[in-house]
């Protein structure tokens, strides 16, 4: 039984071009474009280290992946502190502000009498805002998280890796994307035998 589709995602591309992906800086001898080069480190404070000295080299687009948490790392990497607090505040009270503007209004455009309050009291439009400012936060916290990690996502090219998988038991590894402005394959190759890298290996998108 075929379940194949009549199109492709390149037919539909054709109809929206900002899905069409930019083609890579760099391709395989294969034709394959280049997703970044990793690296395996042997202990948690080895891959410590090479962060350091990957972040210091400047590059932006890389991570860190290991199969526990290593305290400090997110210091050793230069991660920043995360803007989702602020994305969910500013929705969350401008999701209250209109909830607010919008009882206002009615109020003040039908003016029906409820139990001799003035028609501009705030006090019966608390609950209604406090709702609404709520609901919108918990939208924006649940998008801009999405938003952020780039997710949904079907496929990451680094588990086209074999070694990679041992990530999830007891590896230590660097990733530097071909994105980043600085990547160069040569260079990366040597800051990550610098750092202590071993296994090297350039993984195709």
């Amino acid at each position: 039984m075929n379940l194949s589709l009549p199109f492709t995602l390149n037919d539909i591309a054709d109809y929206f071009p900002f899905l069409k992906r930019k083609p890579g800086r760099f391709v395989t001898p294969s034709g394959a474009e280049v997703h970044a080069i990793i690296a395996q480190f042997a202990t948690p404070a080895d891959v410590y280290h090479a962060a350091e000295k990957v972040r210091d080299a400047g590059y932006k687009r890389w991570d860190v992946h290991t199969p526990f948490p290593i305290h400090g790392l997110e210091e050793a990497m230069g991660i920043k502190r995360t803007i989702l607090p602020l994305i969910a505040g500013s929705v969350g009270l401008g999701g209250a502000a209109v909830g607010f503007l919008l009882q206002l209004f009615i109020s003040v455009d039908y003016k029906i009498v409820v139990q001799g309050k003035p028609f501009t009291a705030w006090e019966p439009f608390t609950p209604v805002t406090f709702e609404l400012g709520i609901l919108h936060c918990a939208f924006a916290t649940l998008i801009g998280m999405l938003a952020l990690n780039g997710l949904p996502r079907w496929h990451h090219p680094i588990f086209n890796s074999k070694r990679f998988l041992k990530s999830s038991d007891d590896g230590f590894f660097i990733a530097i994307e071909a994105s980043d402005a600085k990547f160069e394959p040569n260079a990366v190759k040597t800051l990550l035998e610098s750092a202590g890298g071993t296994g090297i290996e350039l993984v195709e998108s």
